[in-house]
This record gives C-alpha cells, sequence and structure tokens, in this order.
C-alpha cells in the first residue's frame, strides 16, 4: 500500500539528517537529501570512503538535474550542504539517520550498538537494507517503535519511488514521518511486511542469480540477456547491469542471506557470480563486472 505524508514538513523541520555509510547506496541518499534541501552529515569509518566521497558526490550532483529535473538546491548548494565525518557522535544531533551499512548482519549489528549510544531517544532510524529483517536490527536500539525499514532503489537521487518496510514494532507517528521525508524527496512510498528480501529483492535476486547462470552454462552474452529485458519486457535496465549497478558482493551477500533465511536453495548464489566477486569483478564501483566501465 502507499503512505501519505503526515502533514506539511520542510527540510527544515528535520534539522540535520544523518547518513551512515558512504558506500555507493549511501553517498546516493546523501546526495538525494542535499538535492532536496536538507542538511547532512555523513558518517563513514572507513578512511577511503571518507577522501573519495566529496569527488563522488560533486559527480553525483553535478548530472542529476540533467536526468531528473526539478531538485530546488543547485549542485553547490548541496555538495556544501553535506558534512563528512568519521565519528558516529555526530549523529547525536539528528532527528532523523539513514542506515547503509553493507549487507553483513554483523556489520549492521556492530553499528546498531553504537547508535544506541549516541542517538536521541526521538530520532527515527531508516534501516535501508535489501534482505535484513528490520525487527531484528530494531531490537539493537532503544526505541524500537522508532525505527522503520526503507529501501531506496539505486541510484537514489534518480528513482522515483521507495519500499518502506514496517515491522510490528514500528508506530503510526514513525511511518508518517518517514512519509513526510518521501513526500519532500518526490519519491511514492509502497509499504510491505517485514520479512527476508521483502518485496523487491526477494524476487529481484531471483533475477539475477539466474541471468547470471544463464551467461555461466550456456554461453549467452550478458549484452544479449539484458536486451531481452529491455526490448522484450520493457524494462529500463537488464539484470545484469541492474546487478553491476549494485554491486556483484552485494547481490551475492543479499543471496546468501535470503538462503539463510528462507532455507530456500533457490537462493544458492551461482558459480559465476562467486567467482567474480572472489576476482573482485563487483560491477561499476570497480570498474569491472558483467560489462567493463
Amino acid at each position: 500500500m502507499a503512505v501519505t505524508s503526515g502533514g506539511p514538513s520542510s527540510p527544515d523541520s528535520f534539522g540535520t539528517v544523518g547518513v551512515v555509510g558512504a558506500g555507493v547506496i549511501g553517498l546516493g541518499v546523501a546526495a538525494d537529501l542535499a538535492l532536496h534541501g536538507f542538511r547532512v552529515i555523513l558518517v563513514d569509518n572507513d578512511p577511503a570512503q571518507r577522501d573519495s566521497a566529496p569527488a563522488r558526490l560533486a559527480e553525483a550532483t553535478r548530472f542529476a538535474p540533467m536526468l531528473r529535473p526539478g531538485f530546488p538546491a543547485s549542485a553547490g548548494q548541496a555538495a556544501a550542504a553535506v558534512r563528512i565525518s568519521a565519528d558516529h557522535a555526530d549523529l547525536a544531533e539528528c532527528t532523523l539517520v539513514v542506515e547503509n551499512v553493507t549487507e553483513r548482519l554483523d556489520d549492521k549489528e556492530n553499528v546498531y550498538r553504537v547508535l544506541a549510544t549516541v542517538l536521541a531517544d526521538t530520532a527515527v532510524v531508516a534501516v535501508n537494507t535489501s534482505s535484513i529483517p528490520v525487527a531484528r536490527l530494531a531490537a539493537y536500539l532503544p526505541r524500537p517503535e522508532r525505527v522503520i525499514g526503507v529501501h531506496f532503489m539505486n541510484p537514489p537521487h534518480l528513482t522515483t519511488a521507495v519500499e518502506v518496510m514496517r515491522p510490528d514494532t514500528t508506530s503510526d507517528e514513525t511511518l508518517a514521518r518517514i512519509g513526510e521525508l518521501t513526500a519532500l524527496l518526490r519519491k511514492k512510498t509502497v509499504v510491505v511486511g517485514d520479512f527476508p528480501g521483502f518485496v523487491s529483492n526477494r524476487v529481484s535476486h531471483l533475477f539475477f542469480n539466474e541471468a547470471a547462470r544463464v551467461v555461466e552454462e550456456h554461453g549467452v552474452a550478458p549484452e544479449t540477456v539484458d536486451q531481452i529485458f529491455r526490448d522484450c519486457f520493457g524494462h529500463r535496465m537488464g539484470p545484469l547491469q541492474t546487478a553491476d549497478l549494485i554491486g556483484l558482493d552485494t547481490v551475492v551477500h543479499t543471496l546468501d542471506h535470503l538462503r539463510d533465511a528462507t532455507g530456500d536453495p533457490r537462493f544458492e548464489s551461482c558459480s559465476l557470480l562467486r567467482d567474480m566477486v572472489r576476482r573482485r569483478l563487483l560491477g561499476r564501483k570497480t570498474a569491472h563486472g558483467f560489462y567493463a566501465y
């Protein structure tokens, strides 16, 4: 179902929004927020991610208005609105935090234990996860009713909808606040339940896995697989292009979690995907995956 915002608001009503994780998706979320007039603090404990973040942010904000007109902030204003930090304690000022840590349960649990010590009781936490149940992570925070899943599609600043995962513990107030946020980001909000993979990744990762298996077992070119989905089904991108965009390591992590959570062998990653991850052919982020970039 869709959800509407809880009433009139503006980016200023959110104060500073925190974004945890400066990887591909986290950087995109920060760019999306900043282009829509929000003040953002982007936190990552990896020096390499922090050092590269300004250039990646500048690139994203520079080209986004050409691809999706109507952003209230200019590229320069957006870049200036994002503060980059290594210290999670800086999130104490935030009214809302979007968590984008790598899709490994141990890594996410460690971050949530830290967030429990620094966030205000009133802060809303939006879990940007692709497969891990939100309630499991909310249990690490003292106010689980303030935690909700918000699955931003990649790239966040160019997409027009989000999948929202609402556990039974999430309050109506939290859901309404997320409705306000997504309305300001000019996105539709579709609410689903809280189960492994939710709707989008429960289905899409089977596509990715089987598309890779066709390449592996039958020698079909990636370009041919993707052309079928673009030209025959009207998809904007083929499954292997999309997997490259997400990152093949993230795809494999998600498939592993879905396999473990459901016990369903359909989610066992094919050998080609695992081999590409071992060889660090991860897609766009490493300039090589099913395609060269």
